[in-house]
C-alpha cells in the first residue's frame, strides 16, 4: 500500500507546485496551465498505456475542469479568515471551502470522465456541457439574481455559476451510472476544498509568526497539494475501462492547440511580462522589477515550448508511450517554472525562496517518477453512499471550524481583514 502512497504523492507534489507557480498569474488561463500539469503526472504515474493514447484530452480535460473554477473571486473571502471573531473567520475559511470544492469538483469530474470515456460507453461531451451551461445559468438567476445570495459583496458571485454547472454534471454522472467519475470528483471536491481552507489557516498563522515568506503561495500550494492527492485517490480506488476509448487525430490536435499555444499565450498576455513588453502602463507596481530581456526571454521560452510538443506530437504519430508523455511533461511544467521566475524580475536580480522550491519540487517528482511506483490500489474503494459521504463532509467542516477557533485565539487585529457581519 505504502507504494500507491507515493504515487499519489506524486500527484500531489506537482499540482501543489504548479498551484502555487499559478499564484503569480490567477484567473482560468492559470489555473488551466497547472491542471495540465497535475493531469500529466496523473498519466505518468498510473503506467496504463491506454491512457498515455489519451494523454492530451486527460490533460486538457483537466485544464478546463481545474480552470473553470478561475472564474471565481476569492480575494474578499481570504479577508474574512483574518477576523477576529468566530462568525466572520468561520464564515471566511467555510467559503474557501465551497471555492475549493468547486475548482475540485468540476475538475475531478471532468477528467473522471475522461478516464471512463470508452468505445463500449463514451460521454456525450454536447449533451453534458449544455446541461452544465443550463445549470450554471439556472443556478446564478435563481440562487445571486432572485434569492441575492451573496458570497464575495461586491465582487463577481461566479462561484454560483459554477455551482450549478457541477450540480448539472453530478446529475449527468449520476443518471448515466458513471460512478468512477462520480467518485473522482467528490474526492477531488473534498480534498481541494480542504486545502484551500487550510491553506489560508496557514498563511495567516505565518502573517502571524512573521515568517518571511510568500504565505499566499502557501495556500495556493495547499489547495493544489490536496486537491491533487484526493484527485489521484479517487482515480487510483476506482474501476476503469480495460481499455480508453482512442482519441481521434483531430482531437489530439485541438488538446495539443488548447495545451501547448492557447493556455500559455493566454497566460502571457494577461501577466505583467506583456505589458512591460509592449510599453503598456501595469497596473502591478511590482513590475518594475521585470525587464525587457525577462519579457522577450519568456516568450521565447514559451513558443520553444509550443513547437517542441508540437514536433514530439507529429514524430510519435499521435501513438504516445511513456517517453512521449514524460517529455511533454518536463517541457509544461518546466516552462511554467521558468516564466515564474521571469514575472517576479529573475532578470533584474531579484530571486525568491518560493521559485527555488519549485525547482527542488520538480527534481524530486521527476526522481519519484524513475521508480514507477505502482499507483492502483489491489482493493478497490468505497461505492457511492450518500452517509458516508456526508460523514466525510461533515468531519471537513469540523476540521475546518477547529482552525477557525485556533485562529481567532493567537491574533489581535491584522491588515487585509474583512467582516461580512460588521454589526457582530
Amino acid at each position: 500500500m505504502m507504494k500507491q502512497w507515493i504515487s499519489i504523492l506524486i500527484v500531489g507534489l506537482t499540482f501543489g507546485t504548479a498551484w502555487a507557480i499559478r499564484g503569480q498569474f490567477g484567473h482560468e488561463q492559470g489555473a488551466a496551465w497547472a491542471a495540465g500539469i497535475g493531469a500529466l503526472a496523473l498519466v505518468l504515474v498510473s503506467q496504463r498505456k491506454d491512457w498515455y493514447a489519451k494523454m492530451l484530452l486527460i490533460a486538457m480535460s483537466s485544464a478546463v475542469g481545474w480552470g473553470a473554477g478561475g472564474m471565481i473571486s476569492y480575494g474578499k473571502v481570504v479577508g474574512y479568515g483574518r477576523s477576529m471573531d468566530m462568525a466572520n473567520a468561520s464564515y471566511g475559511l467555510l467559503m474557501l471551502f465551497v471555492i475549493g470544492g468547486l475548482f475540485g469538483l468540476l475538475g475531478g469530474g471532468f477528467v473522471g470522465l475522461t478516464l471512463g470515456s470508452s468505445n463500449q460507453k463514451r460521454v456525450n461531451w454536447g449533451c453534458l456541457l449544455a446541461e452544465m451551461s443550463a445549470g450554471g445559468l439556472i443556478a446564478y438567476s435563481f440562487l445571486v439574481n432572485q434569492l441575492e445570495i451573496l458570497m464575495t459583496p461586491p465582487r463577481s458571485e461566479a462561484w454560483a455559476v459554477c455551482f450549478g454547472a457541477g450540480m448539472a454534471m453530478l446529475w449527468h454522472m449520476a443518471r448515466n451510472k458513471y460512478i468512477s467519475a462520480l467518485r473522482v470528483s467528490f474526492f477531488s471536491a473534498l480534498g481541494a476544498g480542504f486545502g484551500f481552507a487550510f491553506g489560508n489557516f496557514l498563511q495567516i498563522t505565518g502573517n502571524i509568526l512573521a515568517i518571511k515568506f510568500n504565505m499566499w503561495n502557501v495556500m495556493e500550494y495547499s489547495i493544489g497539494f490536496f486537491g491533487g492527492i484526493s484527485m489521484a485517490y479517487g482515480v487510483f480506488t476506482s474501476e476503469w475501462p480495460e481499455e480508453s476509448l482512442i482519441p481521434e487525430k483531430w482531437e489530439n490536435k485541438l488538446a495539443s492547440l488548447l495545451l501547448f499555444i492557447l493556455i500559455p499565450l493566454f497566460v502571457f498576455t494577461n501577466s505583467s511580462l506583456y505589458e512591460v513588453l509592449t510599453g503598456l502602463p501595469a497596473e502591478d507596481k511590482s513590475v518594475s522589477a521585470i525587464t525587457i530581456t525577462g519579457s522577450v526571454s519568456s516568450l521565447v521560452i514559451t513558443l520553444g515550448m509550443a513547437v517542441a510538443a508540437w514536433i514530439v506530437t507529429i514524430m510519435s504519430g499521435e501513438r504516445y508511450k511513456r517517453k512521449n508523455v514524460i517529455l511533454l511533461f518536463i517541457l509544461y511544467f518546466a516552462t511554467y517554472v521558468f516564466i515564474s521566475y521571469c514575472v517576479t524580475g529573475a532578470f533584474s536580480g531579484t530571486f525568491m525562496l518560493n521559485h527555488h522550491l519549485y525547482v527542488v519540487n520538480l527534481i524530486a517528482v521527476l526522481i519519484l517518477l524513475g521508480k514507477r511506483f505502482p499507483a492502483f490500489f489491489p482493493d478497490h474503494g468505497l461505492e457511492i453512499n450518500g452517509t458516508k459521504w456526508l460523514q466525510y463532509l461533515a468531519a471537513a467542516v469540523v476540521i475546518i471550524l477547529v482552525l477557525v477557533l485556533v485562529l481567532i485565539n493567537i491574533h489581535g487585529e491584522l491588515n487585509g481583514a474583512n467582516s461580512r457581519f460588521p454589526n457582530i
